[in-house]
């Protein structure tokens, strides 16, 4: 049995959630311009995590649930992961975003990961307080497939990372097989194979004879 590690913010969704949680505060272009100078290699991850965050200083907690509320998986995105599961195979969730979105588009969709490992945004007084906690800050995405083949007991050659961005790098080089989806260029030469839809991936995962027809 396999071990597939998604990213979530570009890959299982089209939605970013820093974006959408500017957009609640009137932000969303510095957040959006720091998030692609991140994508692109041209700052360091977790540098521009805290420089977005920080710009959310003050966001009421309810207008950050309902940025939450408004992420979506990417069509197809649902059926891919029960397929996966029910075959036997593990699927976890690396992102730098943040467990609360990831939670409300599964819950959206009535799909289950095997776990998500995720950054959150602490509250304060009811309001966002700018600063940002988690895993995948400081550490990243290849220490947490390692954690995930550990805690799952999956052999480095039965795993595949999914993912687009800069901060996917270290999971796609340490897993036995990387795919991008719809990948940045400076990402593209270190996949294995690229996607741009869900179904295009399930048809790679049928053709690998990780799930049926």
């Amino acid at each position: 049995m396999a071990l597939i590690a998604f990213d979530f913010d570009g890959t299982l969704s089209d939605d970013e959630m820093l974006v959408l949680l500017a957009e609640q505060y009137g932000v969303a272009a510095d957040v959006e311009d720091i998030t692609e100078r991140a994508m692109r290699g041209e700052l360091a991850y977790a540098e521009s995590l805290r420089e977005r965050a920080a710009l959310l200083d003050g966001l009421p907690e309810p207008e950050a649930r309902a940025a939450y509320e408004q992420v979506y998986l990417r069509p197809g995105a649902a059926d891919l992961i029960e397929a996966l599961r029910d075959a036997g195979h593990t699927v976890v969730i690396l992102t730098g975003g943040f467990e609360e979105g990831v939670r409300a588009a599964l819950d959206k969709e009535n799909v289950e990961v095997d776990a998500i490992t995720a950054n959150a945004l602490p509250v304060e007084d009811g309001h966002l307080t700018g600063e940002v906690e988690g895993p995948l800050i400081e550490g990243t995405k290849d220490d947490a497939l390692d954690a995930a083949m550990t805690e799952f007991g999956v052999d480095r050659a039965d795993t595949i990372a999914v993912g687009d961005g800069a901060n996917d790098l270290p999971m796609l080089e340490r897993a036995g097989r990387a795919i991008g989806f719809l990948p940045k260029p400076n990402v593209r030469p270190e996949c294995d194979i690229v996607v741009a839809r869900m179904d295009v991936l399930h048809e790679v995962f049928v053709e690998d004879g990780l799930i049926r027809p």
